[in-house]
């Protein structure tokens, strides 16, 4: 494989080329558009009623140019830009999460796990609306002046109010600003004797390292008895495709086709398997995705599934497939321009569709899914003729059009929390009682439970801190239905209880040791892997 640079952000692939100076020919004839808009910001700055910034001038027809083309072409000043590389290279210090403007409000993406944002309860799709007591939304604020905001020294603490989608109330959360985890394998254990299990959050620089630190450990736990693999995508919204490349070679045979990457001026590249992965044979490999798996994931995906070397289990992926490449300017800004799609192996673009100029659309897919069904039945998907594939080795039929279909379709189900839980967890009252347990009982239960093993068959959650919970709940105005409901929550919300207490107790492994028992998309894959 080539060495360039290729980075998959939140939903965005970035071409960096070996040469950022942007070679093209700029055609400045007195009849040519670039001259046409030269001489309409010349007019402005010089004739306009008004004195004008001429500094914003320019990015706004920059930016006004841009949002007519993809979702994903974006311009950042020069402090956005540096920013965006710091945060990228995780040496920042602030709340840990990854987020976008929406319509002038800040929607959370994705807390960084174990980080100082996620540990208080706070959630993807959340939008911050106040940093101390200073609103941010609507109020056409900058970028940056938000990150300016949410950023601070380690230690320091910042109160953030949050609005939620089925929660009426604006959700007060006080973070601790900490050191952003810089990690991305979320967890890796062996899930049964001879299953071992590997969740990637996201790819970054070290996640080929993380991985075969985590195989190494895997094989040595189980004393060579793993024969089978379960890589967990689940919400992994992406990363360094170099990464993911690099995932992708440790089970593909050489010369195998990876991803491909093809536009109206960018040619061919290809990426190939080198042939010297320890995963080419020996292991049944199954890989796990949802609606929130997305680009670098889906690459990683459909390579596997197109060289018919994993099964898929879950639901269609997020459909995010478009190279970028920066183009940087002399005042240290950048655009960052759309030139290709990428495709899998057997030719499928995962892009989704997108109209142009219309973004607002293209970021409500998900919602739409849930509408029209289709998160609950794979009846309620239909694909073209023309969008069929075939899979390379055993021509098993695979559709393009959007996202990587799975071999196995898991539905949501939306009756595994209720709508207490749902409240319980939206006014951070589960939290609260876990972080008040663990710091009253920390040296207890670490002497009690010298193994996370021993933890596991025994400990289970005191009902004299579920009565606490409810309390607190019942002081909050936050109160079941009826009995039934309340029956219907203990064992969902004991499990996550459990959960909390042994990630704060041990990590984020031992976290999902415990939650992926009720995760109906493990569950499929290790019905797959043992032949149910």
């Amino acid at each position: 494989m080539k060495k360039i640079v290729l980075v998959v952000g939140i939903g965005i692939l970035l071409l960096f080329p070996l040469s950022s100076t942007a070679q093209f020919h700029l055609n400045l004839g007195n009849d040519s558009p670039i001259r046409k808009l030269q001489m309409a910001e010349m007019a402005v700055t010089n004739l306009y009623v008004d004195t004008v910034d001429e500094q914003k001038l320019v990015e706004d027809a920059i930016r006004g140019m841009l949002e007519k083309l993809d979702p994903h072409s974006s311009y950042t000043t020069a402090k956005e830009t540096k920013t965006m590389t710091e945060s990228l290279q995780g040496s920042f210090e602030g709340i840990g999460v990854q987020f976008n403007i929406i319509e002038d409000t800040l929607m959370v993406i994705q807390p960084t796990l174990n980080g100082p944002s996620e540990k208080v309860g706070i959630l993807a799709g959340d939008r911050i609306i106040t940093v101390n007591d200073t609103s941010i939304a609507g109020v056409k604020m900058s970028k940056e002046d938000i990150m300016k905001r949410l950023r601070g020294k380690k230690g320091t603490k910042v109160k953030l109010g949050v609005v939620r989608r089925g929660i009426n109330d604006v959700l007060t959360f006080r973070v601790t600003r900490d050191k952003i985890p810089v990690h991305t394998l979320d967890a890796y254990y062996m899930i049964r004797p001879t299953i071992g299990y590997i969740r990637i959050g996201s790819f970054g620089a070290t996640t080929y390292d993380e991985f075969m630190t985590a195989l190494d450990t895997l094989q040595n736990r189980s004393q060579g008895r793993m024969a089978d693999l379960i890589v967990d995508l689940q919400d992994n919204g992406g990363g360094y495709l170099q990464a993911a490349a690099q995932i992708a070679n440790e089970f593909l045979q050489k010369g195998d086709l990876i991803v491909y990457t093809n536009g109206r001026s960018a040619p061919r590249q290809e990426f190939r398997a080198q042939g010297n992965g320890r995963l080419r044979t020996g292991y049944r490999v199954v890989v796990l995705v949802n609606e929130y798996s997305a680009s670098a994931a889906e690459i990683v995906t459909g390579a596997l599934q197109d060289q018919d070397r994993a099964q898929v289990v879950g639901r269609r992926t997020f459909g995010k497939g478009l190279v970028q490449r920066p183009i940087e300017f002399p005042d240290g800004s950048m655009m960052r321009l759309t030139v290709a799609h990428y495709y899998t192996p057997s030719g499928r673009c995962i892009q989704k569709p997108y109209v142009k100029g219309e973004k607002k659309e293209y970021e409500e897919d998900i919602e739409k899914r849930f509408k029209h069904g289709e998160l609950y039945s794979r009846d309620s998907i239909h694909f073209a003729d023309s969008l069929r594939f075939e899979t390379l080795r055993l021509k098993r039929t695979v559709y393009g059009g959007g996202g990587i279909m799975p071999d196995f379709f898991v539905p949501l189900d939306t009756t595994q929390y209720t709508r207490f839980h749902r409240q319980l967890a939206a006014k951070s009252i589960i939290i609260n009682a876990n972080l008040r347990y663990i710091d009253k009982h920390r040296n207890q239960l670490k002497r009690q439970y010298a193994t996370f093993d021993i933890f596991n068959k025994h400990f289970q959650v005191p009902q004299s801190m579920i009565d606490d919970m409810l309390a607190d709940a019942k002081k909050q105005k936050v109160e079941p239905k009826d009995d039934n409901e309340l029956r219907q929550t203990m064992p969902m919300l004991r499990q996550q209880v459990k959960a909390l207490i042994a990630r704060d107790l041990w990590d984020m492994s031992e976290y999902f040791a415990i939650i992926n028992e009720e995760n109906h998309i493990v569950k499929k894959a290790l019905d797959v892997l043992q032949g149910h």
